[in-house]
C-alpha cells in the first residue's frame, strides 16, 4: 500500500521548492498529484504542471460525476478563485507513493477521503518577516503584481494555519525552512521513518 505524503504551509514557505526537490530524489520514487483550480495562469506557470488551469464548468462537471474529493473557494481581489483536488484516475494509493501540495483543510479532507494512515503530513514552517519579503520579492517580479492578493494571502494564512486547526488536524511534526537543505534532510529521515 503507498503513501500520499501530503505537504502544506503558509504561501510563501518553500513549499514548491520543497516539492520539487523531493520529486526530483529518484530514491523516494514519488509520483505527484496535481491539483486544480479556476484561478488565471501566473507567468512562468504551465498548465498540468503546476495546477490543471480550468473554468467553473469544468469544476461543476466533475461535481455532478462525484469526482471532487476536497475543494475551496477564496473570495480574492480578484474574484472567487477556487482549488480543488479530483478523483480523475492519476492516483493509484495501491500502488504508488504521491506527493500534493495544499493547505491544512484540503489535507484534512484527502485524508478523509484515502484514510488518515495512508496520508503523511508534512507541514512547512518558516518566520513570518521572511516569508513576507519572499512573498514581495516573487510579486515584484510578475508582469502585473497583485499586491492585495499578496496581502489577503498572508492575512488568511495566520487563521487557516492557527495552532488550534494544526492540533485539530493532528499536525504534530513541524518542519522548519530557513535552510533549504537541512529542511530536506529532516523531511527525507521523517519519510523514511514513516513509510
Amino acid at each position: 500500500m503507498g503513501k500520499l505524503i501530503y505537504l502544506m504551509g503558509k504561501s510563501s514557505s518553500g513549499k514548491d521548492t520543497v516539492y520539487r526537490e523531493l520529486l526530483r530524489d529518484n530514491s523516494l520514487k514519488l509520483k505527484k498529484v496535481v491539483l486544480y483550480t479556476t484561478r488565471p495562469i501566473r507567468e512562468g506557470e504551465t498548465d498540468g504542471v503546476q495546477y490543471h488551469f480550468v473554468d467553473e464548468k469544468v469544476f461543476n462537471d466533475f461535481k455532478e460525476k462525484n469526482r471532487i474529493i476536497e475543494d475551496r473557494v477564496y473570495n480574492t481581489y480578484h474574484g472567487l478563485w477556487r482549488y480543488f483536488t479530483v478523483d480523475d484516475g492519476s492516483i493509484d494509493i495501491d500502488k504508488n507513493d504521491y506527493l500534493i501540495i495544499g493547505t491544512l483543510e484540503s489535507y484534512a479532507r484527502t485524508a478523509e477521503y484515502y484514510g488518515k494512515e495512508n496520508v503523511l503530513p508534512i507541514y512547512i514552517e518558516v518566520d513570518d518577516g521572511i516569508r513576507l519579503q519572499r512573498a514581495l520579492d516573487r510579486e515584484k517580479n510578475q508582469e502585473n503584481p497583485k499586491y492585495q492578493e499578496m496581502c489577503r494571502r498572508f492575512l488568511a494564512d495566520a487563521e487557516d494555519f492557527s495552532d488550534d486547526k494544526m492540533a485539530e488536524a493532528g499536525i504534530t511534526e513541524r518542519f522548519h525552512n530557513e535552510d533549504l537543505l537541512a529542511c530536506l534532510d529532516r523531511i527525507k529521515r521523517y519519510l523514511s521513518e514513516n513509510m
